[in-house]
């Protein structure tokens, strides 16, 4: 098939680091692997941080001109999508030409790891959320990452709409590294960008909670810079002299062979959308300490290959912390089975057995709905 791929939140070939882009990326290529040609970056980005009026409507102008534009150019050359594919919309960030295209071609629309904000259906953001949630009835199949998606999307279930579960992947392009052997002074490594908010308020509780090992053998290796650093920075600045060691910004394809010079990944993650770092560090042979917030739990076996605590213990995070430094052994262990999970079922292989059946699913829902008329059923 021919799809169209549109990335609302994210311009698609932003080089910029981030999980979301490069999940986008993972996508196109699982996608153009099972044959199908795809056209990326096929609208522009509509990310809103503020919900004034006056800039939902000049992007939902810019987003009709786009349209006329796309469609007179498929009448043309005859190029038209088969299907439409929109990656990561929410209120702020809107699909505004997904549905609309979809329905004046008569194609599926399908959308992966869309998610809806109740408590934004009234107020200031209700006519963003208004829009998400016209498309949101209008997929064929909505593609969720993390269970909290999912709950999200259930008010959505219906004959004509499928929702299936694509648990976050990774794609290396040779075999990651093995972790290192235990060394004597447990070398904890975290990986996240330095920017205001819940990256922030997460590096602060990882540094309270590191004051609790003043006295056990640890050194932490940080891969990151941001516009935050001083002050991040700064809430380290109380620990023993010498245990943090700052890298600073990190090419991304020397993120994982640094990772494999470790014992264990330590990321709090406060309301993580899940963060593929966790799978590549696992990779590694790396086990993760974490809260249980936002969609981490999605990328680790709990237990077996991490440690989450709840959310904002930093006692607990603590506590965790300390079990695997004090524990070569269990290390080791979950190391290993960390290194099986993510190696063995978390791939693209895996996601292209998904995205190719419910790919059929989509054309399947597409066609009964057509067949009933186009009735669609809302919450």
């Amino acid at each position: 098939m021919r799809i169209a791929f549109h990335t609302p939140l994210n311009a698609y070939d932003d080089g910029r680091i981030s999980g979301d882009r490069r999940m986008a990326r993972q996508l196109v290529a699982v996608l153009e692997g099972l044959g199908h040609s795809v056209t990326p970056g096929i609208g522009a980005r509509d990310f809103m941080p503020t919900p004034e009026p006056e800039r939902l409507a000049a992007h939902e102008g810019a987003a009709a001109r786009r349209a006329d534009d796309l469609l007179s150019q498929w009448r043309a050359d005859g190029a038209a999508p088969d299907l439409w594919f929109t990656y990561h919309n929410y209120y702020k960030a809107p699909d505004l030409l997904g549905p609309k295209i979809s329905a004046r071609l008569g194609i599926p629309y399908v959308v992966a790891e869309a998610s809806d904000a109740e408590r934004r259906a009234s107020g200031d953001w209700a006519r963003h959320t208004a829009i998400v949630r016209d498309g949101l009835s209008a997929a064929a199949l909505h593609l969720y990452f993390t269970d909290r998606d999912r709950q999200g999307l259930e008010p959505w279930r219906s004959p004509h709409t499928a929702l299936v579960e694509l648990p976050p992947f990774v794609a290396f392009d040779r075999e990651p590294p093995r972790r290192a052997g235990c060394t004597d002074v447990p070398r904890l490594v975290t990986v996240a960008m330095m920017r205001e908010g819940t990256k922030e308020n997460s590096y602060r509780l990882l540094a309270r909670a590191l004051h609790h090992l003043g006295n056990r053998p640890w050194s932490l290796t940080i891969m990151g810079d941001g516009r935050r650093r001083p002050e991040i920075e700064q809430a380290f600045a109380g620990l023993p002299e010498g245990r943090i060691a700052w890298h600073g910004a990190v090419a991304h394809d020397r993120v994982v062979a640094g990772l494999a010079g470790h014992d264990l990944f330590i990321w709090p993650g406060l309301r993580e959308a899940y963060g593929l770092v966790y799978l590549e560090a696992q990779a590694v042979g790396l086990p993760i300490v974490a809260f249980d917030s936002g969609g981490v739990s999605a990328t680790v076996r709990d237990g077996q290959t991490a440690l989450l605590v709840a959310e904002g213990d930093e006692a607990a995070l603590a506590a965790a912390l300390q079990s695997l430094i004090d524990d070569p052994d269990r290390r080791a262990t979950m190391g290993a089975a960390a290194r099986r999970f993510a190696l063995d079922e978390r791939t693209p292989a895996a996601a292209a057995a998904i995205l190719e059946t419910a790919l059929a699913t989509a054309l399947a829902n597409h066609a009964a709905r057509r067949s009933a008329g186009g009735r669609d059923i809302a919450p």
